[in-house]
């Protein structure tokens, strides 16, 4: 048995190029072998995002705080509220993020393929996000 401790490993500032607003990344869990499996609480500020992107294995989002908004390539964005899980198949392209006026807290799990767990893409646009953000943070359990 491992216990790795919370506070344990120091939280990291986004990346700019991968991120979009302010975004605070804490892990939980790296990379041990056999296993391919990591996991990270990520923090989105209202209007933070991530850029479009895939994962080689998938991605599961469990969402534990605020209110955010996931949208999968050719797809509508969708409202997600904590208790919401979000799945994303081996190479969808999707991106997540807080809606407009709230931020979002959730748990990012993938997977390796190869030693590479993620294939960043292109910004989601400012005006792809602001078309969007306002359309959907209505509370769907209502």
């Amino acid at each position: 048995m491992k216990i790795q401790r919370a506070g344990s490993q120091p939280s990291g500032k986004r990346p700019a190029e991968w991120f979009t607003g302010t975004v605070r990344i804490d892990p939980l869990y790296g990379v041990e072998a056999p296993s391919a499996m990591a996991g990270n609480i990520v923090t989105f500020e209202p209007d933070a995002r991530t850029t479009w992107h895939t994962h080689p294995l998938g991605q599961t989002l469990i969402i534990t705080a605020g209110r955010g908004l996931v949208q999968q390539q050719n797809g509508p964005p969708e409202t997600v509220l904590p208790g919401d899980v979000a799945r994303f198949g081996p190479g969808e392209k999707h991106w997540h993020g807080a809606s407009a006026e709230t931020a979002m807290t959730h748990i990012a799990i993938q997977e390796s393929l190869d030693g590479k767990a993620v294939d960043w893409l292109e910004q989601v646009s400012d005006a792809h996000y602001a078309a969007h953000a306002n359309n959907t943070v209505k509370d769907y359990r209502s």
